[in-house]
């Protein structure tokens, strides 16, 4: 009996014990402080230092282990993080920000602001496609005291404020990086951050296993003992151990779309879609712009014209998202939608690809092209499935090829796909989430959700930079409507929804989605009822 057959076995019987940890909530009745929090990881994570892989299984997990200076509310406005304060000079180039006192990595060590000058100016700008393209905007940082951070910008940077959540800039503690070869560091074992949470296990293929950090500077937290987030690969098993109580938090795509109506009737679940506007989730199919039949905009405009995302949609997430129309998303500022639009219709499709010249063989197949299908679960499986036979009935034929997670991040970063699909983040504003996936500037052999498709306009660059630095958000809003009505005509990827996501819970949980980073965020005031 392999893995996945005893895991799902053991989760019907509902006697699971991953590891040795017990079932459920380890905790007296009534208890406000204290207890185990089990939850799900999936698929389980390649690394969990945030500053280095930017997927979200690793994001999610790590969220508890590294901070940034900044979080954000539901209307995106800045909260207080690792800084307790923070000014912006008048002329929009200087940000001080004032850190909290005693704080301390896992390893006990303080945090100083020498540390987040260090992961802004070093590990991040030389490993994170989003950290990468705003923070090169600063032209010096500095800590003039342990606790004072200053960034003095090369030009005034709009949503300069938006780009410190615990996704986009983590701080990793210097005396253990510097000098080192960041990605091949032996502490990235033990993901040392200065969370409410610190790694005490990792057993590959079964849990991530983490314990409060007693040196935590927000007094009172975290509330939790520990949080438990196990590997459930098989779809079923992980619905069966929310119906069950084995664990009692589900978020992102761990619950299947099509679970969804089913659970949401359960009397001891609560469901929320909330937490995820900073993120703004947009999937898309993504083509390698580089190689033949994808450098062709009417093999890409065809492929648009061939799916119907209304059906996608409603037959495979059930409901849970609006059809995109381009690169921004409606849940954001600055949005356009009065751009080109690609009604779903198999005549234009063929039209298109009649005149590139791809005309059908005797056994119908226009050409033949590998897709990638990303690991994140049955609904990404599900709609490759869906992807294949939409552009089968216009003779394009997909080969899917199944992956692990850090086999399709490789592959995908290094340019080594034709097709595949992704979720990609808007974070707050298109400047930090939009920009990077079609600046010329970000096309970055080997960093993930940069500008992998190799997609270059120099209009779509000029408007981008444009409207980063304007200080008038109906100037921004002029240059990104002009950028999307060129995107969209060049379609250098093939949108298709605005995801919402499921975030399930067992009703004696408290303070899970407090803030717009939802399940990424610390958890520090989690409690059970």
């Amino acid at each position: 009996m392999n893995r996945r057959e005893f895991a799902k076995l053991g989760l019907a019987a509902g006697m699971l014990s991953i590891g040795g940890f017990p079932i459920g909530v380890s905790r007296a009745a009534g208890q406000t402080r204290g207890g185990t929090l089990n939850t799900i990881i999936q698929p389980e994570p390649p690394i969990l230092v945030t500053a280095l892989n930017q997927q979200q299984p690793t994001l999610t997990l790590g969220g508890k282990i590294y901070e940034s200076l900044l979080r954000y509310d539901f209307d995106l406005k800045p909260l207080p993080g690792l800084a307790q304060s923070w000014e912006v000079s008048p002329d929009r180039l200087t940000y001080t920000f004032k850190l909290f006192p005693n704080i301390t990595f896992h390893d006990g060590t303080p945090l100083t602001s020498e540390d987040v000058v260090f992961s802004v100016m070093k590990v991040l700008i030389e490993n994170h496609s989003r950290a990468r393209s705003t923070f090169s905007r600063i032209d010096k940082a500095e800590a003039p005291d342990p606790l004072t951070v200053v960034f003095k910008l090369k030009a005034p940077f709009s949503p300069f404020l938006t780009a410190f959540d615990c996704t986009t800039a983590p701080i990793v503690p210097k005396h253990i990086y510097e000098g080192s070869d960041f990605r091949k560091n032996p502490a990235n074992a033990q993901a040392i951050g200065c969370g409410p949470f610190k790694l005490k296990e990792w057993v590959r293929g079964s849990h991530v296993h983490l314990v409060r950090h007693e040196g935590y500077y927000r007094p009172g937290e975290p509330y939790l003992d520990e949080i438990i987030y196990r590997v459930i690969p098989d779809s079923a098993s992980r619905s069966v151990a929310l119906e069950q109580g084995t664990v009692q938090l589900t978020q992102w795509g761990d619950v299947e779309s099509f679970e969804v109506p089913r659970l949401t009737k359960l009397p001891n679940l609560a469901m929320t879609t909330k937490g995820y506007e900073f993120f703004a989730p947009h999937q898309w199919l993504e083509f390698n712009n580089r190689i033949a039949p994808m450098d062709d905009k009417r093999f890409r405009q065809a492929v648009m014209y061939a799916i119907d995302r209304k059906a996608l949609l409603n037959r495979v997430y059930f409901g849970l998202g609006k059809i995109a129309t381009g690169p921004v998303s409606s849940k954001t500022k600055f949005y356009e939608k009065d751009v080109k639009q690609y009604d779903y219709s198999l005549d234009k499709a063929k039209a298109l690809l009649d005149e590139m010249g791809l005309k059908p063989g005797a056994d119908g197949k226009r050409v033949s092209i590998p897709y990638l299908v990303p690991p994140y679960g049955e609904s990404h499986q599900r709609t490759a499935e869906f992807i294949r036979q939409s552009l089968a009935r216009v003779g394009v034929d997909l080969q899917l090829q199944g992956i692990d997670l850090a086999g399709w991040a490789d592959k995908y970063s290094n340019w080594d796909f034709s097709m595949t699909a992704t979720v990609v983040y808007q974070f707050g504003d298109p400047a930090l989430g939009v920009a990077r996936t079609y600046v010329s500037s970000n096309i970055h052999k080997g960093i993930l959700f940069s500008n992998t498709a190799g997609y270059s306009n120099p209009e779509v660059d000029r408007l981008f930079e444009e409207a980063a630095v304007a200080g008038d958000d109906a100037k921004r809003q002029q240059c990104y409507s002009a950028a999307q009505k060129l995107i969209v005509e060049d379609a250098p990827v093939a949108w298709l929804l605005e995801m919402d996501y499921p975030n399930f819970m067992d009703k004696r949980l408290q303070n899970v989605i407090t803030t717009a980073i939802g399940v990424h965020d610390t958890f520090g005031t989690v409690s059970f009822a």
